[in-house]
């Protein structure tokens, strides 16, 4: 299974999912390749944002090897899944989709609903306390992940 994360510049929210949820995987012993990317080019070759950077670290996890890319149309036929960030991202995700590729799109907070948001909210403009929260939401939506795909039976 391969699995697609997008944001919109690709250097807080799917860097931060990419990493995440790659945790929660080896943790559940599910085999899932992984990537993230952002449906604007605002950011290509360069690193996540250093606050996603030390959240990730402080939570054991290495984000700061990647690198932003913008979303291609033959990521539609490469991956299973997309799972993006918010609406307007998902929204530039469904007008880029050549119509004919075989991944699943869908917004990642639907893994979480208990949390009652449709969106993972941007952190860019704000603090500490928002990439904590962001990297709370996704730790709730990657355990779910695993479950749903442990339950299909792609296990190691």
């Amino acid at each position: 299974m391969k699995i697609l994360f997008v944001c919109m510049g690709n250097i807080c929210r799917s860097p931060t999912a990419k990493g995440v949820f790659d945790a929660a995987f080896t943790r559940g012993g599910v085999e899932v390749e992984t990537d993230s990317a952002g449906t604007h080019g605002y950011h290509v070759g360069g690193k996540p944002d250093r606050r996603a950077i030390a959240m990730a670290a402080r939570r054991g996890i290495d984000i700061g090897g990647d690198r932003a890319r913008k979303v291609q149309p033959e990521d539609f036929d490469s991956f299973d899944q997309i799972l993006v960030m918010d609406r307007s991202n998902l929204a530039e995700i469904e007008r880029m989709n050549p119509g004919q590729g075989r991944a699943r799109v869908r917004l990642v907070m639907d893994l979480a609903p208990d949390y009652g948001l449709e969106e993972v909210p941007d952190p860019y403009y704000g603090g500490d306390e928002g990439f904590r929260r962001v990297f709370d939401m996704l730790e709730t939506a990657a355990e779910r992940l695993v479950a749903e795909i442990a339950g299909a039976g792609t296990r190691r």
